[in-house]
């Protein structure tokens, strides 16, 4: 694959390597290596909580809309179809406003807690629930209740700018329903603080869903979100403390037109069960011409802030400026854009993650950590993307039409100066590069875990290095001899694990010389999908048995049982009484095929090439020629 090498920033890693058996099994192998990054404002786990749940006291004025609103207590009024309340208690609100307001406006120190006990809120020219001061107004959703907030007015530039607004910081809790309504805006705003404790909570919106200016807290809760512009969104960019979203827990379904859940700076997330299809979903997949017209044509599109910078769209499922760390949950999403997409580091602790990606699907600019979970790529252009990727422990699969895992960048030629989709990487002083810019210090580490890589493009393809300490790698990699199953610009030092790389030859790397684990790359004449490739020891101990999902020509095999000074051969063809994992056979008997060739382990990386095949001569020293 072609390398477009710019100059870009040098991630500098500090890596404890400790040595990995590896397994072959879909069980992760741990892995005792630790990486620390030097990009400023990295976490490695979540650093906030979201504090003490909210308790509502007694009720102290009962409101009853209507035609006539009874207003019984203190501390609000009513003045045809709108009601005021102007002082700090706890107000209990039922029935019904055609078209009209309730509307808070209390003292800067007074916490307003509002019990909606069954409300249809209606407005035809603003906001029906209208926080225009208050140092904290809690709107709670009485048990065994639907409550309905719906706004029809015209899209506006100016606040209140949503079916609920609020300037103060907003909390939602209780166990009741709560639907809310906003056809040519957004649905909940807090210019503060937004947290959701509970609650059955729906909204469809023209605009954002739920925005929290400062911050958004979930801490449980079944919400369902349908908006035009963003799911859930936390947008403040000017204090590096604020504009995060953090969430502990709940069931949510979002359907976004642009980004599913975003954070200006981190997205933090606990626990989750949450299904997100952003932008169309992976139909709209970065290879189209159209790609990236999001959302609602312009001039019908409601304005999320106009005091802010408006950004360029995006259609991504889970977005941070800063950092994305998942430490659990059950992640289903269907993307046009990147499904996972951090400006600058993403963890993952846990979780299992079903993915389907019309563009990547995981990027991060500048350092991309796996520590545990589930993963599967079913479908994206690149699959996990980073200037530093570092995996050391969790199940991923990846399928990609272009490359697997790639570190900074690879050659996205899927239009003439990049596609539509094309990521940049960090630049010096963690400013972002050019889209898919190269710069030769991508690095990609292997620690843990089982992995398998399904892909068009290069399977691993780093610009930069790759190094491998333990876990397990399976690839089906590209048939095209332009593309390779492994693709590296600087050195493959391998260490420990298992490696079994399937593809085209043209293009054919296996591990550097500096590696201390010993390989073997087989060249063969083109080979059918399903045609089975075997090593075996010269008194016929099985070192692998493995049936490629797609047409190859060239394997890469790196294991523990290749023993320097023991005799190997190889075969292709034959069967085995064993059913295949991820392609690989195990405990079954094997019935030879056609011989290929035996070799000798007499240095760190042995070729072995069958009568009438090509090779690629592209490494340096160290290979050994089979016999």
């Amino acid at each position: 694959m072609n390398k477009k090498i710019i100059a870009a920033m040098l991630i500098v890693l500090g890596l404890s390597a400790g040595v990995v058996g590896w397994q072959l099994k879909k069980t992760s192998s741990d892995s005792s290596t630790s990486t620390e990054k030097s990009t400023a404002n990295v976490l490695s786990s979540i650093n906030i909580s979201s504090g003490e749940s909210e308790t509502v006291g007694e009720v102290s004025t009962f409101i009853e809309l209507g035609a006539n609103i009874n207003v019984n207590g203190s501390g609000a009024t009513a003045d045809k179809n709108k009601v005021t309340i102007t002082a700090a208690g706890t107000y209990s609100i039922k029935g019904t406003l055609a078209d009209g307001q309730i509307i808070v406006n209390a003292g800067n120190e007074d916490k307003v807690y509002i019990i909606l006990n069954g409300v249809n809120i209606n407005c035809s020219n603003s906001a029906p629930v209208y926080v225009m001061n208050s140092k904290k107004t809690v709107i709670l959703l009485a048990d065994n209740t639907q409550n309905t907030i719906t706004s029809a007015a015209a899209a506006t530039e100016t606040e209140p700018d949503s079916a609920i607004f609020s300037k103060a910081d907003l909390v939602l809790t209780g166990k009741g329903a709560l639907s809310v309504k906003a056809d040519n805006n957004m649905g909940i705003v807090s210019k503060d603080d937004l947290k959701i404790e509970n609650g059955n909570i729906t909204v469809k919106s023209a605009g954002d869903g739920i925005k929290g200016k400062d911050s958004v807290v979930i801490t449980d809760g079944n919400i369902t979100v349908n908006a035009g512009e963003d799911g859930i969104i936390s947008n403040n960019d000017t204090d590096e403390a604020k504009g995060y979203v953090l969430i502990e827990g709940g069931k949510i379904n979002i359907t976004a037109g642009q980004d599913g859940i975003q954070g200006e700076t981190n997205v933090l997330i606990k626990t989750v069960d949450v299904t997100i299809n952003s932008g169309g979903g992976s139909k709209n997949s970065s290879t189209k011409a159209d790609w990236g017209q999001w959302g609602q044509p312009k001039d019908n599109q409601a304005a999320n802030n106009n005091s802010e910078t408006e950004e360029t769209p995006s259609a991504k499922a889970v977005k941070a400026g800063v950092n994305i760390v998942i430490e659990g949950g059950t992640f289903n999403i269907d993307s046009s854009d990147d499904a996972v997409h951090s400006g600058n580091n993403i963890v993952i602790s846990g979780g299992t993650f079903n993915i389907s990606s019309g563009d990547d699907g995981m990027h991060s600019d500048s350092t991309l950590t796996i520590n545990n979970g589930t993963i599967d790529i079913l479908k994206a252009y690149e699959g996990i993307e980073s200037q530093t990727i570092t995996v050391n422990k969790g199940d991923i699969n990846v399928v990609a039409s272009d490359d697997g895992f790639n570190a900074a960048g690879g050659n996205d030629s899927s239009s003439t100066n990049g596609r539509p989709g094309q990521n940049g990487f960090a630049g010096p002083k963690g400013k972002s590069g050019q889209n898919g810019s190269s710069s030769g210090s991508g690095l990609i580490n292997f620690n843990g875990g089982y992995i398998t890589v399904d892909t068009t493009g290069d399977s691993i393809d780093a610009n930069g290095s790759i190094n491998m300490t333990g876990g397990t790698v399976i690839v089906n990699g590209p048939t095209s001899n332009g593309n390779g199953a492994l693709d590296y610009d600087g050195s493959f030092k391998l260490t420990g694990g298992l490696l079994v790389a399937a593809g085209s030859s043209g293009m054919a790397q296996a591990p550097s010389d500096t590696s201390t684990e010993n390989s073997v790359k087989i060249n063969l004449v083109s080979q059918s999908a399903g045609n089975i490739v075997h090593i075996e020891s010269s008194d016929g101990k099985e070192i692998i048995t493995f049936a490629p999902s797609k047409q190859y020509s060239s394997v890469v095999v790196s294991s523990p049982e290749l023993k320097t000074g023991q005799i190997y051969k190889v075969y292709v063809g034959g069967s085995s009484t064993s059913k295949p994992v991820d392609g690989v056979y195990t405990a079954g008997t094997y019935t030879k095929g056609q011989e290929v060739g035996s070799f000798t382990i007499s240095g760190v990386v042995t070729e072995v090439t069958q009568d009438g095949a090509s090779t690629n001569n592209m490494r340096g020293p160290g290979r050994k020629p089979g016999k």
